[in-house]
């Protein structure tokens, strides 16, 4: 979804796959699916599938804790968390300890409580949260940033209610992960060997991946003593500086390295193949070339040779590649924008007398909507005052600015299986920026507030088509997603506190937070105009600008023979701003998954996802879990 590289694999499923023969055209598409595909007596949302949901969407997001502070993004976690609740429903099965058979319908519900966990940290929170750190130093307690995640989110869910029957039902927009997400569904309750096997893939991948962290990120004098010689771990360096020099200094200075790392790894190969090179290509040209050559005494732009040192010029090329290529690609989707434009219409517009509505029981009542607005709307707008000192006026601006972005991304997800949260957070932070000039840090909660309205409404939308498709109550799916709001912020906002304990870790090679680094940098840019930059770096912020459109527009326009050999705007972008080594990792997983992808199609389909999956698990709890031990003082730094 939100993210510069696919979240999940999402292979083209038509609906007929999941849940029958489609209606024809003459057919009222409600009707036919409450008449064929509508399973009204199935077990879903029960207990055990919102707290097993909730714990797992938990998990999840302390995982993609770790890897938006490690790569700026966050992975998909609804098809991991439906494969992990199969497998742990499959056990104590066979352990006797249930009764009853874990549903696909109840597993359904399960994702949609852990979706919304598990994004917890999409939608700006951990990206707006770090800036706002970075830049000031201070952030509101624990429990008013909890309530504050926790009521945005839930404007997002309330956001999707007038548009979803509009976008699934009628229009039967694709929302290629949730229509995967059906897919594996159906395929881990109705072939029990294909199950096993991706549940004993994730499983080992995520042991191997937890046994790496150890032996990267534990070692300490501590382990030495504790543990005898035989059950010491091979400890690995945090990286392999590549063998040679660059103006007198170790390539590893310039953070030309390779990094000890299957996370990294395992998120490469769920990455496309052009994402994959295009981000070693970016991190050549910029670390290999670009660097060294701003480090020249004649030229002074770099001063200290470092990752810090080098981001800290370097940021401005990343972020304009990021946020021109961003907002053209877009604004190039204008057909969704209008589209968009037209279902809003619709909500308001003079209705004509209807006949009974069939979904009436079943669907979301369309007054929830207001109703919700009316309710968590006056508190956004006093939060924002309050912890972030926006204005009143500009807190209620920001209201139906996020309702607005929230039906627009979610119609873009649809379509696409992106949600523009990147695009649409500078939008916000450029009209802010205008709004209350010198206000930072009201330009990035402000941002936040959009983004996080924008995911969650596509979310929900997004666990609906795999209910749509599965025959699942759709009303359900609504409190599922509330429950999974209220888990994942529970979980983020205590676990960032925690790990992140002074803010000079953000922006480091430890949490690069590269996201994070594109919103502080255009909120400071906002605040002290292009003159605060060194003239290289305005040269340079305008030159990535160039790239950036000249990349989507190649993309665009250029032979369909000559495209696969245009770099991804995306992945060339974020590899300025992450170190070298971090793409290095990306490129050799995606590199992995594309040669398995052609020369050993049916081990691809079934082990890319899993396997890549279980390293980014694995690698990521048991790193987060290091660094809360280092926090708490029970492990030394």
């Amino acid at each position: 979804m939100s993210h510069p590289v696919p979240n999940e694999p999402t292979p083209h499923v038509s609906s007929a796959t999941v849940a029958g023969s489609s209606p024809s055209p003459a057919q009222d598409p409600e009707r036919y699916w409450l008449e064929n595909v509508y399973q009204g007596g199935a077990r879903q949302l029960t207990v055990r599938a919102v707290i097993s949901g909730m714990l797992i969407g938990g998990v999840m997001c302390l995982s993609n804790l770790y890897v938006i502070l490690k790569m700026g993004w966050s992975m998909g976690v609804t098809i991991t968390s439906c494969i992990l609740a199969y497998t742990v429903f499959s056990v104590l099965r066979q352990l006797k300890l249930l009764r009853t058979e874990f549903t696909p319908l109840e597993n359904n519900a399960m994702g949609s409580v852990a979706s919304a966990a598990g994004y917890m940290t999409g939608g700006g929170n951990m990206i707006a949260v770090p800036a706002v750190l970075m830049l000031t130093g201070v952030l509101p307690s624990s429990g008013w940033l909890i309530l504050w995640f926790t009521v945005v989110a839930m404007l997002g869910v309330f956001a999707a209610i007038p548009i979803k029957r509009q976008l699934i039902n009628i229009e039967a927009l694709p929302f290629p992960t949730g229509t995967a997400t059906a897919e594996t569904i159906n395929a881990l309750h109705g072939h029990g060997e294909v199950a096993r096997q991706k549940s004993r893939l994730l499983g080992l991948a995520g042991l191997i991946g937890a046994v790496i962290a150890v032996a990267r990120d534990a070692r300490s004098a501590w382990m030495e003593v504790r543990f005898p010689e035989w059950l010491r771990l091979p400890w690995l360096p945090a990286e392999w500086s590549l063998p040679f020099t660059l103006r007198g200094r170790p390539a590893g200075d310039w953070t030309l390295a390779i990094q000890p790392s299957l996370l990294l790894v395992g998120a490469g190969a769920l990455m496309s193949w052009k994402t994959g090179w295009s981000m070693l290509l970016g991190a050549v040209l910029t670390y290999g070339f670009l660097a060294p050559a701003m480090a020249d005494p004649s030229v002074g732009a770099i001063t200290v040779i470092s990752y810090k040192g080098i981001n800290g010029w370097m940021l401005w090329t990343g972020a304009a590649v990021l946020i021109t290529s961003g907002l053209l690609s877009f604004a190039l989707e204008w057909r969704s924008v209008v589209r968009s434009f037209r279902s809003l219409s619709g909500l308001f517009g003079k209705k004509e007398e209807a006949p009974v509505d069939p979904l009436a029981g079943i669907e979301c009542p369309p007054a929830w909507f207001p109703m919700g607005f009316a309710i968590l709307g006056p508190i956004v707008v006093v939060l924002m005052a309050y912890l972030f000192k926006i204005p009143l006026w500009a807190g209620i601006i920001a209201l139906p600015l996020a309702v607005l972005m929230g039906i627009i991304a979610s119609r873009v997800t649809g379509e696409t299986d992106n949600t523009p949260t990147k695009a649409l957070g500078p939008v916000t932070q450029f009209i802010y920026g205008g709004m209350v000039p010198g206000n930072i840090t009201a330009n990035l909660m402000a941002a936040n507030a959009t983004g996080g309205v924008g995911l969650h409404s596509a979310d929900l939308l997004t666990d609906l088509k795999s209910g749509w498709l599965l025959g699942a109550n759709p009303r359900q799916q609504f409190f599922a997603q509330l429950f999974g709001v209220v888990a994942g912020a529970l979980v983020v906002v205590p676990a960032f506190h925690l790990i992140i304990d002074d803010p000079k870790l953000l922006g480091s090679k430890d949490f690069p937070a590269p996201a994070s680094l594109v919103w502080a940098g255009v909120a400071e840019m906002l605040s002290k105009g292009l003159s605060s930059l060194h003239p290289t770096a305005r040269v340079s912020a305008a030159c990535g600008a160039v790239l950036g459109i000249a990349l989507v527009l190649l993309e665009r326009l250029a032979p369909k023979r000559l495209k696969p050999f245009i770099p991804s705007a995306s992945g060339f972008g974020l590899a300025i701003v992450l170190p070298a080594s971090n793409s290095f990792s990306f490129f050799i997983g995606a590199a992995t998954a594309e040669v398995l992808r052609r020369f050993k199609p049916k081990l691809s389909e079934a082990a890319v996802l899993p396997v890549g999956s279980g390293f980014i698990a694995g690698e990521s709890l048991m790193g987060i879990a290091i660094a809360m031990l280092k926090a708490l003082k029970f492990m030394p730094k």
